[in-house]
């Protein structure tokens, strides 16, 4: 359970006149992200803590504060994100005050309506987009002292929106055969379409807050979760419970990284080819440079602006991808799949 904030702090909305939104090459769990757009700025009310899977930390959140709401247009979320590269869209997180604000279903809207596919991280009830559902995938986080998501999770369902969960994995803590196993659990009881692992970033400011919020949830124990945090993990123990989770959790029948949803203006057989190309880009995870030209490839499909399936059908994909016959041929494997 999350520890519950005191009755009466003040949380102060100011509204932006713009959205707030970041270009790049996002990673979410190996799902590529070209842009993230932030409903609101400002880590301020809810749970003490939550976790970011594309930073790969935790951050406090203060129990009063200033927060600052962006648009409650979809319109202007739509104008900013038709600026940024191609490519799927993550938005999030919500905020306490998006019952009043409406900021993070505007932008959700918004980039349904630019013709992305979304990632929606950890919406609450009334950041809900309702049908179609296609363009989206719910990714909520769990780990102990997390916020109670499960009604809106459970809402996510009934909409018919993909769901499922993330478990950060912090050594000596987290990244543990009980908290991997209580993971996988609340997973198949919710109903969940997969259940994925991040390993905390590698550096000390964010042991540092993973502590904080380790030790929340048990208290009398800072000296022995600091022992575990900051000197108790490995590169090849993380590994080991990365591996460990993403067993358990085909066992049960849930994938090991998010399903990647289907924008209402990309061809569906493109999407579903850079879905397999970031999956095969996971795999080939120990050769960079391998793994790195399925991202390249997967990224050339979102930019690609016309359906590809029939190039490859006609066996002429080798003439126009950019990245050799090897990947030619993945590529044209994947599309020739995706087809309907």
């Amino acid at each position: 359970m999350a520890t519950a904030r005191p009755a009466g702090l003040m949380i102060l909305f100011e509204e932006s006149p713009a959205p707030t939104v970041r270009l790049g090459e996002f990673d979410l769990v190996s799902r590529r992200v070209a842009v993230r757009a932030f409903p609101y700025a400002g880590e301020v009310g809810g749970a003490s803590f939550r976790f970011d899977p594309v930073e790969r930390r935790f951050f406090s959140r203060a129990p009063e504060g200033t927060v600052l709401a962006g648009p409650h247009e979809a319109a202007a979320w739509r104008t900013s994100l038709l600026r940024g590269p191609a490519g799927p869209v993550l938005v999030g997180p919500s905020s306490v005050g998006e019952a009043v604000r409406g900021a993070y279903l505007a932008a959700a809207e918004g980039a349904r309506q630019s013709g992305r596919a979304v990632y929606l991280l950890e919406p609450d009830m009334p950041a809900l987009p309702p049908p179609p559902a296609a363009p989206f995938t719910a990714v909520f986080v769990w780990f102990p002292g997390a916020a109670n998501q499960a009604e809106v999770f459970a809402e996510a369902r009934l909409r018919g929106i993909a769901a499922g969960w993330i478990l950060p994995l912090v050594a000596g803590w987290t990244a543990t055969p009980e908290i991997e196993g209580e993971a996988v659990a609340r997973a198949r009881a919710s109903g969940a379409s997969f259940l994925a692992g991040v390993a905390l970033a590698d550096d000390g400011q964010a042991r540092r807050v993973a502590l904080e919020a380790a030790a929340e949830v048990l208290p009398g124990s800072a000296e022995m979760l600091f022992e575990r945090v900051h000197h108790g993990g490995s590169a090849g123990g993380l590994r080991e419970s990365l591996d460990r989770l993403a067993e358990a959790g085909a066992r049960e029948g849930l994938a090991s990284t998010p399903p990647r949803p289907v924008g209402t203006r990309e061809p569906a057989a493109n999407a579903a080819a850079a879905a397999f190309l970031e999956e095969k880009a996971r795999s080939a995870f120990a050769d960079e440079h391998r793994a790195a030209l399925f991202h390249a490839a997967a990224r050339w499909l979102d930019e690609s602006g016309r359906d590809l399936a029939p190039v490859a059908r006609e066996g002429n994909l080798t003439r126009v991808c950019p990245f050799g016959d090897e990947i030619a041929r993945d590529v044209e494997e994947a599309l020739l799949a995706g087809t309907p």
